[in-house]
């Protein structure tokens, strides 16, 4: 692995250990532009290596969400879908009835954002936003 990771440069600076597992893990996640799930970063890493367990990626990958290296939204019926903050903020509409998950741009967001501040002083995180309802074709 190449020490110039971002992100393995951000946990060190933290003072975190850097397993092998740990630096597989985060080679697999860094930087990428794609939304991933932890059971991809699993397919990846057992290319590499068999020391890697499902419960150490899900371990590493929450790890980075609470340094905020990468964010986490529940598509819903258990699909957790990560991104990285390269991805950019970017807001995902789900359809309760078919699963559909279509995309929209974060500025929609803005004036809910704004309104939670304001009325309940709520600072609502826009990195990566899920919002449920009824797709076109179901509604």
């Amino acid at each position: 692995m190449a020490d110039h990771n971002p992100y393995l440069d951000h946990l060190r600076e933290r003072g975190y250990r850097i397993t092998p597992q740990r630096e597989l893990i985060l080679g697999a996640v860094s930087p990428t532009s794609s939304h991933f799930t932890a059971e991809m970063v699993f397919d990846q890493v057992r290319q590499k290596s068999s020391a890697v367990n499902v419960a150490t990626i899900y371990r590493t990958l929450d790890l980075l969400v609470e340094e905020g290296l990468i964010s986490r939204s529940d598509f819903g019926q258990g699909q957790i879908i990560y991104a990285t903050q390269e991805h950019g903020p970017h807001l995902h509409l789900v359809c309760r009835l078919c699963g559909e998950v279509t995309a929209a741009e974060i500025n929609h967001a803005e004036s809910l954002k704004q309104s939670l501040q304001r009325e309940k002083n709520f600072q609502l995180d826009l990195t990566h936003l899920t919002a449920f309802g009824l797709c076109e074709n179901c509604h």
